[in-house]
């Protein structure tokens, strides 16, 4: 039986998974898996998939690290342009107290205005109206919000993926050293 063979033994696709996480299938019966192969080889595969599992999860996690990272940021943008929309309306220049450098902070003087300038990315400015920038930021705070909840369930059915896969290479590497006890004590 070739590798094909094999992979559809220990996982398989799943449809409703968003990023195509394969699921680990449990082996019930390892004795009945290593009549046409070596415990070696089914060992080997399943460490491959475990190696992958893995690399999956360091991706992922790097992925919510980083959302984590930009959702305060989000958040306070959006308190900041809806302070600027509360200062429009009352028509008075406001003085403010901002970081120039990281332990450097000064005060300036703005009138109000009907524009934002936001930061987009990537050294990139954009210029926005107020009622812009809001549907903007709440949008981009929304999206935020949805991808960490697909990340956290993704993550979830990972860690119990690669449970799955760790008690087959064990039950499996197991069975290996029975065999070869029998083959040694035969």
């Amino acid at each position: 039986m070739g590798d094909a063979a094999l992979d559809q033994l220990i996982f398989k696709k799943t449809e409703g998974n968003k990023r195509g996480i394969p699921e680990a299938i449990f082996i019930e019966n390892v004795e009945e898996m290593c009549k046409e192969r070596e415990p070696t080889e089914v060992v080997g595969r399943l460490q491959d998939l475990h190696s992958k599992y893995q690399y999956m999860q360091s991706s992922l996690t790097a992925q919510r690290s980083s959302l984590k990272t930009k959702l305060p940021d989000i958040v306070s943008a959006l308190d900041v342009v809806q302070h600027l929309v509360e200062k429009k309306e009352e028509a008075a220049e406001s003085t403010y107290t901002y970081q120039l450098a990281e332990n450097i902070w000064s005060k300036a003087t703005a009138a109000p205005s009907d524009t934002v300038c936001l930061w987009l990315g990537a050294n990139c400015m954009l210029e926005y109206k107020l009622d812009e920038a809001i549907e903007l930021l709440r949008t981009n705070e929304s999206n935020a919000r949805t991808t960490l909840k697909s990340l956290e369930e993704d993550m979830a059915f990972l860690r119990d993926q690669i449970t799955t896969t760790e008690v087959n290479i064990a039950r499996t590497h197991n069975f290996g050293v029975k065999q070869r006890q029998a083959a040694k004590a035969g």
